[in-house]
């Protein structure tokens, strides 16, 4: 079937459709807040608020940018993410010390735990003031963006399991915090969580491991496009070569060129029809 031209308000569980629309979302706060505004208003969601911090991190980034729109059956809230030339280098900083995880639990990388914590409590306070009516709630996000809504998804359930999010997607997170956090992550959002990564997407592969780890639930596009729920290590491996060979004259390039959000949605798109 081609994409779905409407977005289901009452969408529950994972399918991509709802994975193509999330990532319709995740591009949205990328735009200026009229733009956001009139499509929100487009799709259905009455109430729009944006969330937009500026501070001075260790790293080039100034500012921290999502906005939450809501109506009467879903609330989604979009963080906006960065280029990959900016977020590439302090992710690839190990001097930058780690910073606590929600609730004391592990830890996340520093610039992460600083841009949520500079946005957050608006966040929150948006949410208790739009969730009257029992709505769904879905974060997500792309490159920073993905870091920052699965972090949002870990405070609530480990510090007010009461606002509990019904789900995560993201597209092409960074490696985000240790492997204690993305345990516990894991256990309170079994089959709510879902991490689309585009082949060789060189975001997706950074901090480096051990200090920094994923969380489940892996949703892989291959070379060819295709989303995978599953696929063996030695699979993988070979598709991501595969891709790494797509482009013979700068091969390079193909980590930087996974990472782009249009990608992610043409392949959402492919696999709906």
């Amino acid at each position: 079937m081609p994409a779905p031209s409407v977005l289901d308000h009452k969408a529950r569980t994972y399918s991509l459709a709802h994975a193509y629309w999330l990532a319709q979302a995740s591009d949205l706060a990328y735009k200026d807040k009229d733009t956001i505004e009139e499509r929100a208003r487009s799709w259905g969601f009455d109430r729009v608020r944006h969330h937009e911090t500026r501070f001075t991190p260790p790293f080039p980034l100034q500012d921290t940018q999502a906005y939450t729109m809501a109506s009467d059956h879903m609330i989604i809230s979009a963080f906006r993410g960065t280029e990959p030339s900016e977020i590439r280098d302090w992710l690839s900083d190990a001097n930058t010390p780690p910073w606590p995880g929600p609730a004391r639990t592990g830890y996340v990388h520093h610039g992460f735990g600083q841009a949520l914590e500079s946005i957050y409590p608006d966040v929150e306070d948006t949410l208790r003031e739009f969730r009257t009516n029992g709505q769904t709630l879905w974060f997500t996000g792309h490159s920073l963006g993905g870091a920052l809504a699965m972090l949002a998804g870990a405070r609530l359930y480990l510090e007010d399991p009461r606002l509990l999010a019904d789900g995560v997607y993201t597209y092409g997170q960074p490696r985000t915090c240790d492997r204690l956090l993305a345990d516990a992550y894991n256990k309170g959002f079994k089959q709510r969580m879902f991490r689309f990564v585009n082949n060789n997407d060189i975001v997706a592969q950074l901090p480096p491991e051990p200090a920094y780890t994923h969380v489940d639930a892996l949703r892989y596009i291959d070379s060819h496009g295709k989303v995978h729920e599953t696929i063996s290590f030695f699979d993988g491996l070979t598709d991501r070569a595969r891709g790494l060979t797509a482009d013979a004259f700068a091969p390079a390039s193909a980590g930087v060129r996974d990472h782009f959000l249009r990608h992610y949605i043409a392949a959402l798109e492919k696999n709906l029809a």
